[in-house]
């Protein structure tokens, strides 16, 4: 998850987390993604989940920044222990943020590590789309490496940054919204910017201290809005509160949520109208 301006180093007790790897395998739960900060940080502590990952038959992924790649050895090393564990792929990221901090010559080390050792990887290029990031595109594919843009989140300390003003195609922008639990135990309907919402805490399903896993995955799966979502989308919701299409298509997927979602008025309003909401459609 963004971190906001001051950093927040809670984690998840060890136990806790064994544990409910157990529950979520009995919940149905077919992939966990180990992020919100760098991993590696507790590298003996992620392997030892990621192995229990294996045991229950759930897909793992683990995101980094790719700090731990400092030399081909160091990277092989990792790799191939973490390929022993059982894991089934390494998201890298690498931005022109994230490379004011880190080499991206470990970002190339630990691809290259992984296309040696046989584990999947893909690079996260972060980007606002703008040509300050051409020379780190141009990078990745001068080194010939599997990677995929995906649009910076304005949020927490991303939300200072200036917003370029862009322009879409008039597409639905339908989410899956994968949930995310963090490590106070507070899960959320959307893996994104979902905790980012301070004015409606919309996307706050509740802590695992006082409900259980099974009632937080009900409690996703039932909320009407959530699945107008993930079913019409966030711009036909917009269309619907009557914006204007050539303002909708200004922001990106997860801008248009925010706006919808993260203003009291119009979060009452679409639970008043959710009948309505859901049999409307454009046309």
């Amino acid at each position: 998850m963004a971190t906001e301006d001051l950093p927040d180093n809670s984690k998840m007790d060890h136990g806790r987390a064994r544990e409910l790897i157990g529950q979520l395998a009995r919940a149905g739960v077919g992939g966990i993604s180990f992020s919100a900060g760098e991993p590696f940080l507790y590298g003996a502590e992620i392997a030892e989940l990621v192995q229990l990952c294996k045991e229950h038959g759930i897909y793992s992924r683990i995101v980094t920044n790719s700090f731990w790649a400092k030399s081909a050895q160091a990277a092989d090393t990792l790799v191939l222990a973490l390929r022993e564990k059982g894991l089934c792929q390494l998201r890298l990221s690498y931005s022109r943020w994230h490379q004011q901090h880190i080499s991206r010559d470990n970002v190339v080390q630990a691809a290259r590590s992984c296309q040696k050792n046989g584990l999947p990887y893909f690079i996260s290029f972060v980007t606002d789309f703008s040509a300050a990031d051409d020379p780190h595109e141009q990078f990745l594919r001068d080194h010939g490496l599997l990677f995929f843009p995906e649009p910076v989140i304005y949020a927490g300390r991303a939300g200072s940054l200036p917003r370029r003003s862009i322009q879409t195609d008039y597409q639905a922008n339908c989410c899956a919204m994968n949930p995310y639990l963090g490590p106070d135990l507070d899960m959320y309907a959307c893996c994104d910017a979902g905790r980012h919402f301070p004015a409606t805490n919309f996307f706050h399903l509740g802590n695992l201290r006082h409900q259980s896993l099974e009632q937080l995955f009900v409690k996703s799966e039932a909320e009407p809005l959530y699945n107008c979502i993930r079913t019409m989308g966030l711009t036909n919701i917009a269309s619907y509160l009557g914006l204007p299409a050539r303002q909708i298509i200004t922001y990106g997927k997860c801008e248009l949520c925010r706006q919808l979602f993260n203003c009291p008025e119009t979060v009452a309003r679409l639970r008043g109208e959710q009948r309505e909401l859901a049999a409307w459609s454009r046309g």
